[in-house]
């Protein structure tokens, strides 16, 4: 059996996150170049990319980007995004980049694009080939989830009908030893099709995680912001880990 992340990328996640939208990832992209103080013309990479939305806008900005997903079905729908051919599309897997080393001046791993894997050393293959194809001094953000903030506040059950496709959407969510799942099930209330199951799952990794591994692979930690308004990372009440920093 395919491992979750090989499954649940596909047409249907288009779906249950089509809310993501376009003019956020601007607003976005223009505080982590504030954050990441590139110049314009750098080579950027986006590690999990996904429907591209990031990776246009920093090429909008004057970047020269790469994005690449897993799923070819994801980077399918970015290249049709993609009007003016601004960014380079790759297929490939965030353990293993399909890239020289010193090629990036940054790097970016957007809204918890990470702690997919079972085997922790994955993960932490993930950080060692950031600081490989990254350029001595060159800089990277990683936003994770800010875990103390998902086990305060995780809605157990969520359900909605997409008016556009009449599609019915159910999320169970739940928290279990040190991952943070949610199932979905899409399913079609006008006919007696099978509903579609998937499963995400994602390791609630703490601050001092990050902390040990980034060092351990090259990688210093700067900057800690709580969400993309730039405002001070809690422990307890920020949504979010945006962690910035440099090759070393």
């Amino acid at each position: 059996m395919k491992p979750w992340y090989e499954q649940s990328f596909g047409s249907d996640y288009m779906l249950v996150y089509k809310h993501r939208n376009w003019e956020n990832a601007n607003k976005e992209v223009s505080k982590m170049i504030a954050w990441l103080k590139l110049p314009k013309g750098a080579q950027v990479l986006d590690i999990g990319c996904g429907m591209g939305r990031h990776a246009i806008a920093l090429a909008s900005f004057g970047y020269t980007v790469t994005g690449i997903d897993l799923s070819n079905i994801l980077l399918h729908e970015a290249c049709r995004h993609d009007e003016n051919l601004l960014v380079n599309w790759v297929q490939g897997d965030m353990r293993e980049l399909p890239f020289e080393g010193d090629t990036f001046d940054a790097t970016v791993n957007l809204f918890t694009s990470f702690g997919y894997f079972s085997n922790e050393e994955e993960n932490v293959n993930v950080l060692r080939h950031i600081r490989r194809v990254l350029r001595e001094g060159g800089s990277f953000l990683i936003d994770f989830l800010n875990p103390n903030y998902v086990e305060q506040n995780l809605v157990p059950r969520s359900e909605r009908l997409d008016e556009k496709t009449g599609l019915f959407i159910q999320e169970v969510r739940s928290i279990k030893d040190g991952w943070v799942q949610k199932e979905i099930t899409v399913s079609d209330p006008q006919t007696q099709e099978e509903p579609r199951h998937y499963l995400e799952r994602v390791r609630l990794y703490k601050l001092d995680w990050f902390d040990r591994h980034l060092t351990a692979c090259g990688l210093s930690l700067e900057q800690l912001y709580g969400n993309y308004d730039g405002s001070k990372y809690d422990p307890a009440l920020s949504p979010r880990m945006i962690m910035a920093g440099k090759a070393i």
